[in-house]
């Protein structure tokens, strides 16, 4: 405590109600922002993966992996173009010589999985930030329970995708 201030300041109930309330409105405000920039990080593949009408559906057979994607033909499901090469991002689950079903992203030579394990693969980000934000729950807000909840939705969802990727 700074030698200059009043103890008696701090010790009122009503001041300490009122930090205790504004601890609760800044957690709150975080943990918010964590989820919320969970939901935009997974929404830009998630867009391409749960909203496939009018877009371009087929199989790529991964010819060619690199450091971070990995390359091969695509074959249209859907009405679209053949193409010699399209750009997939390497996971875990990605291997050469595989075939996989992708979704083309509009105006790109990029593709996302689809499917079941598609979804949860986008939905991974979300995941995290629900972890993230059950420790500021817990923590900062002291509401445990909502804390618990958060977690278990973040490892089901991680778990869940890990075992369909």
């Amino acid at each position: 405590m700074i030698p200059a201030m009043p103890s008696a300041v701090f010790s009122s109930p009503a001041a300490g109600a009122v930090l205790r309330c504004g601890q609760r409105a800044v957690m709150g405000v975080v943990a918010a922002l964590l989820v919320v920039g969970g939901v935009w990080a997974s929404w830009g593949t998630a867009q391409h993966v749960m909203l496939t009408k009018g877009r371009e559906r087929g199989t790529v057979t991964v010819t060619r992996c690199g450091a971070e994607t990995c390359t091969g033909p695509f074959r249209p499901l859907s009405p679209g173009v053949a193409r010699d090469r399209v750009v997939v991002d390497r996971s875990a689950g990605v291997r050469a010589g595989r075939t996989y079903t992708v979704v083309v992203k509009p105006n790109s030579d990029r593709a996302v999985r689809s499917g079941p394990a598609g979804v949860l693969f986008a939905w991974v980000p979300l995941g995290g930030a629900l972890l993230l934000a059950s420790v500021v729950v817990a923590g900062g807000m002291r509401l445990r329970r909502t804390a618990w909840v958060l977690a278990g939705a973040g490892v089901a969802l991680l778990t869940a995708a890990f075992v369909a990727v």
